[in-house]
């Protein structure tokens, strides 16, 4: 479990830090990671925070499709009281995740998210320096 909360630094390039960093912060916020694949597909820095943007974005849809479930059966065995307590932390634990990654982009910072951050789905690593 330690490798996965485990988080890689990558080295970006101060300029290219810089001139996108408005655009991976807004990596993080929905659908808006869609914005820096297209708006900046030249920076390294933005492609490696849309990406994480996605990760996060498909956790996040996972995550409610089966916390929807669950509080879907607990309401159904009339344990509706626990699923109010159960969805909002679950949810604000995806929210939590997201505030890391933002400050990480505002922060210069490539830094994988914890938990799923290593996976990539978008070629983001190709320009390290």
């Amino acid at each position: 479990m330690n490798d996965f909360l485990d988080t890689r630094e990558i080295p970006m390039d101060a300029q290219d830090v810089e001139q996108n960093k408005i655009f991976a912060i807004i990596s993080y916020i929905n659908l808006l990671f869609l914005v820096p694949i297209f708006a900046a597909k030249d920076s390294a820095f933005a492609k490696f925070h849309a990406n994480q943007g996605l990760v996060l974005f498909i956790v996040t849809f996972i995550v409610n499709v089966i916390n929807g479930t669950i509080c879907g059966l607990l309401g159904a065995l009339h344990l509706g009281w626990l699923a109010s307590i159960v969805g909002p932390i679950v949810g604000m634990v995806m929210v939590a995740f997201m505030v890391v990654g933002i400050i990480n982009a505002a922060k210069g910072v490539a830094k994988e998210l914890p938990l799923f951050g290593r996976f990539h789905i978008l070629d983001s690593e190709n320009k390290e320096v």
